[in-house]
């Protein structure tokens, strides 16, 4: 087999290169406080359901030029659907002042409010719990408030600060957010869950010669009392949204502006020295922004969509619902300058972080669990929609690259699933990794070409109207896409969506297809197992792989590689199917049309033979360059794993 694989690396494919974006403090109190130590093991991080939060004011003063404190004034409205006998939320790095904490009815914020016993502070949970002198009624709206002190810290989470020098050699500050996963609660008290969804008002106090932005448009700004040189910037009120996404900014940048054909305000923001590098993102900002309307066939729901671009920043990018942050390298392009594949960077990032402000932001999966459903659309709507502004970069074909990179990753048993419990927020950080991206993009390829665009579009569209505004789980995508799958008939009868990608969600790795054909080449019998890289005697992994693997193919007589749509099914219940109907034996058959499926596939060896003469001696174009891509990593890979 290795002959076979060295003989295919002659007939190089085009190359293609793919981009991927890639302690509590306590406060003084007349009230009696206490922290908590859990004990050690398994600790249940989530928040109890019993208040349900709806609104939050949110009023925060950094001190960005003095001693980056930040003064914090919150107040939340929340429901009690259960009887409960405290509050409990989320708190990290803030300092309360436990006397200025009050809980009211929300009809009724005079006098003491509600009496609190003891506060508690539990530091490995991060959550601040007021116990009540007496139970909270159901049904009824309660508004807690409380004055908090934080801090701009430096480690480029919750409510951070950054420094740039400016062209004249002059140190500058400013004060930026990165709240997701869990750092929200390190700016302000909060129910830190992507499910606990609410809508938000943000006034920021800021010096007059800076600006604060925000995830709304600027309502208004008013002096702060006694302050003199420092305003108040109250913004518009926000949709209910998640508090990872919540996001602000303070600085002296500059911006450019543009607007998308429906009218929404569009401005990039960079320091002074690099905005002229904000033009290409200002140009195709807008252009990727209406696409995605157009393609979720759901319009973007905020007046404006700011993009920012810091010195500091931990990650590519982060998709604040209207205000997108990105490191400088992921935003900034400057012709004769940067490098193509700088260009090509800016272009999906910027694609990716928008098509978020739908898949994540609108519908948010309800815990981390579901990760991938927010990556793993934002990576294959990235390619969609870069390829809509940029054509010819032929970012569908670059994408394959990329799955080849993860398959690397995917054969190894330290892999895991997409779709992985987790708890901690130590657990959640190590999932954003490349199976999250990069496989879930590639097994959203794949569901989208055993169901048909059409039929796929129609299903994510309705899934997004159903869930606007709210949290959602990977079987409720199954479910609309099924619904649509049925009612257009492009998934077989008795089967369902949930059924075949759970086999690739739930389950870590990969199959390798089998093809062998009989001697006369009219039929082929294929069969699947996990494809382990290296295969380890003493593995303690018992589990039985099987998928349900969506079988496209096209043979030598028919060269139909625009089909992609798969011609059956291999269960994962059965040990092997037959294909029927070939040429004969003395013409080829390629399995998996473009490399669609996620999965490999090794032939006998004289159908290899007859694939290596058609790229040696005959026409190599004949077959689809992705096919050519194919073959060559599958015989690789299949030769080096033995």
């Amino acid at each position: 087999f290795q002959v076979v694989a060295v003989l295919l690396v002659y007939y190089h494919v085009p190359q293609v290169r793919g981009s991927t974006e890639l302690g509590m403090l306590e406060g003084e109190s007349q009230q009696s406080t206490t922290s908590v130590i859990p004990p050690k093991g398994k600790i249940d991080v989530r928040l109890p359901r019993a208040l349900i939060p709806h609104h939050y004011k949110v009023r925060l003063q950094p001190f960005i030029n003095g001693d980056y404190t930040i003064k914090g004034l919150i107040g939340i409205v929340m429901e009690c659907k259960e009887p409960a006998n405290n509050v409990s939320l989320h708190i990290a790095d803030i300092i309360t002042k436990n006397e200025t904490i009050k809980l009211h009815p929300s009809n009724n914020l005079r006098g003491e409010g509600l009496a609190i016993k003891q506060h508690v502070f539990d530091k490995e949970r991060e959550f601040y719990v007021a116990h009540l002198a007496a139970p909270l009624e159901v049904g009824k709206n309660y508004t807690l408030i409380m004055e908090f002190e934080g801090l701009l810290n430096d480690n480029l989470r919750g409510f951070y600060r950054s420094f740039y020098t400016d062209k004249f050699g002059v140190k500058k500050r400013i004060a930026t957010t990165q709240f997701q996963v869990t750092d929200a609660r390190r700016a302000f008290p909060c129910f830190d869950e992507p499910a606990l969804k609410a809508s938000f008002d943000v006034t920021i106090g800021r010096q007059t010669n800076m600006t604060a932005i925000s995830n709304m448009p600027l309502k208004k700004t008013t002096p702060i009392d006694d302050e003199k040189g420092w305003v108040w910037d109250q913004f518009e009120t926000t949709v209910p949204m998640s508090t990872y996404l919540v996001g602000f900014v303070v600085s002296d940048f500059p911006h450019v502006t543009s607007y998308t054909e429906d009218g929404v305000l569009f401005r990039v923001w960079a320091r002074d020295s690099a905005i002229n590098q904000a033009e290409y993102a200002r140009q195709i900002g807008p252009k990727v922004l209406t696409y995605f309307t157009k393609y979720f066939n759901i319009p973007y729901p905020l007046p404006k969509q700011d993009m920012v671009a810091v010195p500091d920043f931990r990650a590519g990018a982060m998709e604040n619902w209207g205000l997108s942050i990105y490191r400088d390298s992921a935003l900034l392009y400057e012709p004769g300058v940067s490098t193509a594949r700088n260009k090509q960077r800016v272009a999906n990032i910027v694609a990716h972080e928008l098509a978020h402000q739908w898949f994540g932001n609108l519908v948010t999966p309800s815990w981390w669990t579901d990760l991938w459903l927010n990556e793993g659309f934002a990576t294959y709507c990235a390619n969609i929609g870069t390829n809509a502004v940029q054509p010819s970069w032929k970012m569908f074909e670059q994408s394959v690259v990329s799955l080849q990179g993860v398959f690397t990753l995917d054969c190894l048993e330290s892999s895991h699933p997409i779709s992985i419990p987790v708890g901690h927020p130590d657990e959640i950080g190590q999932i954003f990794d490349q199976i999250t991206y990069q496989k879930g993009a590639a097994i959203i390829r794949m569901m989208n070409h055993f169901l048909t665009e059409k039929t796929f579009r129609k299903g994510v569209t309705n899934y997004l109207n159903k869930y606007a505004y709210k949290a959602a789980e990977q079987d409720n995508l199954w479910q609309f896409l099924t619904d649509q799958a049925q009612a257009d008939k492009t998934l077989d009868s008795g089967l369902t969506v949930k059924m075949v990608m759970d086999t690739w969600t739930l389950q870590m790795g990969y199959p390798v297809i089998s093809v062998k054909r009989n001697q006369d080449g009219s039929s082929a019998t294929v069969t699947q197992e996990r494809f382990l890289l290296v295969k380890n005697a003493n593995s303690t992994d018992k589990h039985d792989y099987k998928w349900w693997v969506p079988l496209s193919y096209t043979t030598q007589d028919e060269l139909n590689f625009a089909n992609t749509k798969n011609k059956l099914w291999l269960n994962k219940n059965e040990c092997q199917i037959t294909l029927s109907g070939l040429p004969r034996s003395n013409k080829w058959i390629i399995v998996n049309t473009q490399q669609t499926g996620y999965y490999r596939v090794n032939y006998d060896i004289k159908n290899w033979m007859l694939l290596i003469n058609q790229l040696t001696n005959e026409d190599h174009l004949a077959i689809h360059t992705l096919n050519r891509a194919q073959l060559i990593d599958d015989s690789l890979v299949l030769a080096r794993g033995g």
